[in-house]
């Protein structure tokens, strides 16, 4: 593998986890709000460590897996990429 393949592979998988981390904020945010407007009752976190981690980890396991996702396909040949 060249220099210049490894650090495109590298970009790749740099963007999948921003947008992995992206899209579990956007999960967070969107089951806040199913619970706040939808149930009447707010997400909180200020009292057992359960919901602070539940609020941590949902964004790193997007993230990761938005890294896994963009490595494995940075790695295809253009011909492949837009298959269905």
């Amino acid at each position: 593998m060249r220099a210049s393949r490894i650090f495109a592979k590298a970009a790749d998988t740099v963007v999948g986890l921003l947008v992995g981390a992206a899209a579990g904020f956007l999960l967070t945010g969107a089951a806040g709000a199913f619970s706040s407007f939808v149930l009447g009752r707010p997400l909180r976190a200020d009292g057992t460590g359960a919901a602070r981690a539940v609020l941590l980890a949902v964004p790193a396991v997007c993230a990761a897996l938005g890294a896994a996702v963009a490595a494995r396909r940075a790695g295809r040949g253009p011909d492949r990429q837009n298959r269905g």
